[in-house]
């Protein structure tokens, strides 16, 4: 439900704070006000602290900078929650999780003692520097490209062959494959795909959150792959194998924390992300085809992670490209309901096997003849 945004208004409540806004969120509760360090905040973090109802979020950072278009700020609005930043990286040496803060306007207090002095992300300004933004486009698209085949030249082994991938119980020959990253629209598209899932039964990889994403539906990812820093330990004891994504010089930073759940897994060096690894998995596992839900794939989903460039994904979807399908936005393509003229269509069709009952039977055409009957009498 959409809560009306009241910028006079006193909110007050206990603070959560994190300089990473996806370990924050799971902790946040309803009524809590989120502290974050986070410049540009994207649509898929902003999402998270709506889904967690904040009374309101102060950002120590610019959640809009209008160096590009991040959509983060306008969910905020549009859920109507109260939104400060540029409230400085001291606040959080200034306050502890659970202190009381209330906020006044543009202010953040502590009793009666003034913190910090913020700006207000209202709907002017996030218009202007979406603007901004729009206008800087074309310069981010340059260097986006410049970038991006630069490091194509480096990360080329990642198609050409030279990646050792573990060997894993998962049978992939001939079998679709579902890899699910927990990006943009992936509850809709997911949803969109539900018969495809209950009728196919495709192998199911969860790039680390992603593995999150498919037990919302009630769905054990058969594999995970990832650095294994935003998936959940429930989902790390379910699910059937774990490949964590290791930096080409081996370090593993993912493998303390499974160590520490008891918990074994494979190890795959590679250049770029874990979606593109889990990809290239499916296809050199000689996957039939593989289908994507929620992956990042354009400039904004990119820049929104902090990349400068696409190039490992851009190689991998040059060479999986044959037998990939792009899920993502799928439940953007048709959202219509039943008109009225379907309805009536079928209705028609239900109610003609009753009426060919009627006709053939005699008992019923008795019954059927004494009702008529009983109602020429009344």
């Amino acid at each position: 439900m959409r809560r009306r945004q009241s910028y006079q208004a006193e909110i007050k409540g206990p603070v959560k704070l994190d300089r990473k806004t996806k370990n924050l969120v799971e902790r946040l509760q309803p009524g809590d006000i989120a502290l974050i360090n986070h410049r540009d905040l994207d649509e898929m973090a902003a999402l998270s602290l709506c889904r967690a109802n904040v009374k309101a979020v102060i950002n120590a950072e610019s959640s809009i900078s209008g160096s590009y278009p991040n959509n983060g700020p306008l969910k905020l609005a549009e859920a109507g929650i109260y939104h400060l930043d540029q409230a400085g990286e001291d606040l959080f040496e200034r306050v502890r999780e659970g202190d009381i803060l209330t906020v006044r306007g543009c202010s953040i207090y502590k009793d009666s003692a003034v913190l910090a002095g913020c700006r207000l992300v209202d709907k002017k300004i996030i218009d202007s520097k979406l603007s901004e933004a729009q206008n800087n486009l074309n310069g981010l698209l340059d260097g986006f490209v410049q970038n991006t085949l630069e490091y194509a030249m480096r990360e080329k082994e990642l198609i050409l062959g030279k990646l050792d991938f573990p060997a894993l119980e998962t049978v992939f020959k001939d079998r679709h494959a579902l890899v699910v990253v927990r990006g943009q629209s992936y509850r809709e598209d997911l949803l969109a795909i539900r018969q495809y899932l209950e009728e196919v039964r495709p192998i199911l990889i969860g790039v680390d959150g992603g593995a999150d994403a498919l037990l919302e539906f009630g769905l054990t990812p058969h594999l995970i792959v990832g650095d294994m820093d935003s998936v959940s330990d429930h989902a790390l004891h379910i699910a059937g194998e774990l490949v964590v994504h290791a930096y080409t010089d081996g370090r593993a930073p993912g493998l303390e924390r499974l160590r520490k759940l008891g918990q074994s897994a494979k190890v795959c060096r590679a250049p770029g992300t874990s979606e593109d690894i889990a990809l290239l998995m499916a296809y050199e596992l000689g996957a039939k085809l593989i289908a994507a839900v929620g992956t990042h794939s354009n400039m904004i989903d990119f820049l929104e992670k902090g990349r400068k460039g696409m190039a490992s994904t851009f190689l991998v979807r040059l060479k999986v490209g044959s037998r990939l399908v792009d899920a993502r936005g799928i439940s953007q393509l048709y959202r219509g309901g039943v008109s009225g003229r379907s309805l009536l269509l079928i209705t028609v069709a239900a109610a003609i096997p009753v009426v060919v009952l009627i006709m053939t039977n005699p008992t019923i055409r008795h019954i059927f003849r004494l009702f008529i009957l009983r109602l020429r009498m009344l």
